[in-house]
């Protein structure tokens, strides 16, 4: 299977049980705020001058994976990254393991990716990675791979704990990436160590304007022969933090640069989701849904979304009420109209909106592979 059987389980009954019963909570409007027919874009799919029908999703908003940033520090400063560029006045501050926890109560999401920053200069990384564990969670750590060897004897493998490793391409491309030479080469020691600990690994690749897809199909055959269990994939988008167009890419440019690469997503082991890369190739369309994959960091709950910064709120609750979803998506905010990230749209891929006449085979399928 591409992923255990208790996550993919896990998550089908999440899902199933919160469209079902969402959580009343989570769906209330603010004060004032007007009713459209299409929060958030939520199907924003028309069939010629016809709008089609609103989905059941509208105003069924709860959570898949929560986006856990306990620190913004990092030891790099990687090019497409905005949060030691967004969070410079506050780059030394730090949660504390309890107000992590609590935010992990909270939302109640089934996967935490634990990300920043660079987890790994969290102290007590270790123990808040065992505790989410033991509330039955699936945890992506995410890293760029520094400090695998220097930290992972205080961890024990676990089937629901991916350690997860930033890598842009090969050894060259990599460090002009992260703007420091070496770092690949530690990135994949840290790999094969994991691995023969009996870790779980996975990467995450950031697809660039100038990206070549040959390099990152000769990525993939490496870390094939490393034992990596799975790659994720988003195109780079440009948010204000690091907006520059110069390395980013239109909505255009990503759909040409994915429709040229199905034949890795057929080779190798892709965790995205079937539906999200037929968006990326601009054979679907799938609105954004941000409000899936929610973002707690030092200064609160993120809104709306992992890349724009509109505001922070105390509570789960405050966040996903008192953001105006309807304000956001392409075509509302010119800040959306190139965003193509899976943090926005694999979520409605995973909750069937804009579905069509066999995706649920098709998804079977790719999980079962």
């Amino acid at each position: 299977m591409r992923f255990p059987l208790s996550l993919t389980a896990g998550m089908a009954g999440y899902i199933a049980k919160n469209k079902m019963m969402p959580k009343p909570e989570w769906q209330l409007k603010r004060a004032g705020e007007p009713d459209p027919s299409n929060p958030f874009q939520i199907l924003h799919s028309s069939l010629g001058n016809q709008q089609t029908t609103p989905h059941p999703m509208i105003n069924k908003r709860f959570p898949l994976v929560l986006m856990l940033e306990p620190l913004h520090a990092c030891n790099l400063t990687c090019t497409g990254c905005g949060r030691i560029r967004e969070y410079e006045n506050t780059i030394t501050e730090q949660l504390s393991a309890e107000q992590c926890l609590n935010a992990v109560d909270e939302c109640g999401a089934p996967i935490v990716s634990i990300c920043g920053g660079e987890p790994f200069l969290y102290q007590p990384i270790a123990q808040l990675t065992q505790s989410i564990l033991d509330r039955g969670k699936h945890i992506y750590l995410c890293t760029n791979g520094m400090f695998i060897r220097r930290r992972l004897k205080e961890f024990q493998p676990n089937p629901r704990l991916f350690i997860n490793v930033h890598l842009d391409g090969m050894e060259a491309t990599h460090d002009l990436c992260v703007e420091r030479e070496g770092v690949f080469k530690e990135a994949v020691e840290g790999i094969k160590i994991a691995k023969a600990a009996g870790f779980k690994v996975c990467t995450n690749t950031t697809i660039y304007k100038e990206t070549d897809m040959a390099e990152i199909r000769a990525l993939f055959q490496f870390l094939e022969t490393l034992g990596v269990d799975g790659h994720m994939v988003s195109p780079a988008y440009g948010y204000s933090a690091v907006n520059d167009r110069e390395i980013f890419m239109t909505r255009d440019d990503v759909i040409e640069k994915f429709r040229d690469a199905s034949e890795l997503w057929e080779r190798f082991p892709i965790n995205n989701s079937p539906i999200y890369l037929d968006f990326l190739k601009g054979e679907r369309d799938l609105p954004c849904t941000a409000w899936g994959n929610p973002t707690y960091n030092t200064s609160g709950w993120k809104g709306p979304c992992y890349l724009i910064t509109d505001g922070h709120y105390k509570t789960f609750e405050e966040f996903m009420t008192r953001t105006p979803w309807e304000s956001y998506g392409a075509g509302n905010d010119p800040r959306c109209e190139h965003c193509m990230t899976h943090c926005g749209y694999e979520p409605s891929a995973a909750l069937g909106i804009n579905s069509k006449s066999g995706d649920s085979m098709k998804l079977l399928k790719w999980a079962l592979k």
